[in-house]
Formats: C-alpha cells, structure tokens, sequence
C-alpha cells in the first residue's frame, strides 16, 4: 500500500480577517474544506494559517482562496478561485507612489466617487475589485484580469477615467467581432 503524501502552505494575514476566513461558527472554513479537501488551522491570535492536503492543485488554489479573503474579498466572491482559469492578481500600491501620503490618493482613483470608478472597471472587464490596505486585487478570468490589471495601471500613473473606460469598451468590442477570413 502506498502513503498518500501531504503538502501544505503557511500563510499569515491581517489578524482581522481571520473572522472572515473562519465564517460564523466556522461555516466559512468548514465549507471551503469540503469543497478543496483540505484542512485548514487557523490560529486567531496570530494570523498564522497552515494548509494541508494531498492534491496539489487543490491545496494552491485553496491557498488563492484564503489569500483573496486576506486581501478584502468577500468569501463567496474568493471562491470563484476555484474555477479553470480563474486567477487573483495582488498590486501593490507602494509600488506606484511616490510618497506615503500617495497612497489615499492613489486609492481614491481606483475607487472613485460612491465606488463608482471600481463598478466601472469591474463591470467592463468582468472583474472582481478589491481596495484593502495598500493593495489592489483582482479575481477574475485570466485574460480578463490582464485587462483589469492595465486600466488600474493606467489609473494609477494618471490617465483620465473615461480614456481609460473608452479603451477598455475598444477592446470589448473588437473581441466581440466574428473572425472572418
């Protein structure tokens, strides 16, 4: 008989998700167990989270998962992850300021007024937003994420939201077009 082998992941996030991760009376985490099965400890104190399991896709994307939650986004929205081609991307804001005071500002252009510039991008790209801390995140189809990834750039070095908008409805339309030859 052969021994299954067991792999596993060491995480740490902000202390105050880990209410999110766990769920009410651990439904979260019990739920994400049963649909990648794996096991996931939470301590509370620390942040500190262990994953393990025996499928090494299921295990990385339980890890993106629990990474997405870390990073602001809502449980159910995290575990689109589980899908083929389903993919988060994490921007670092410090990256593209200049100076600490930077960053507020750099935030309010990726959110807009009454979070109307994030609807936007999302609803455009169909992503999925995420403002925390000093990241950006993104979950969404790959190829789609790229697309989402290049207007917060854009927003991020200064562009005009609505260039940033007309290149993206561009892009849309021209992928729509039936390939003729």
């Amino acid at each position: 008989m052969q021994d299954i082998q067991e792999f596993r992941y060491d995480l740490k996030i902000p202390r105050e998700r880990v209410a999110v991760i766990i769920g009410k009376d651990g439904s979260t985490k019990r739920a994400l167990e049963s649909l990648t099965t794996t096991r996931i400890n939470v301590d509370s104190d620390s942040g500190e989270i262990v994953i393990t399991g025996s499928d090494t896709l299921l295990l990385y994307q339980t890890r993106e998962i629990v990474r997405a939650i870390a990073r602001g986004f809502n449980p159910d929205i995290a575990q689109q992850l589980i899908k083929q081609d389903y993919s988060l991307e994490v921007l670092n804001l410090q990256d593209y300021s200049r100076n600490p005071n930077d960053l507020e500002r750099l935030k309010g252009r990726i959110i807009g007024q009454d979070g109307k510039a994030r609807r936007t991008i999302e609803e455009l790209t169909k992503t999925s937003l995420c403002v925390y801390g000093k990241t950006i995140s993104i979950i969404g189809y790959v190829e789609d994420i790229s697309v989402a990834r290049r207007a917060v750039e854009s927003l991020l070095a200064g562009s005009r939201h609505g260039n940033v908008y007309k290149k993206i409805e561009r892009r849309n339309r021209f992928m729509k077009r039936p390939v003729t030859f």
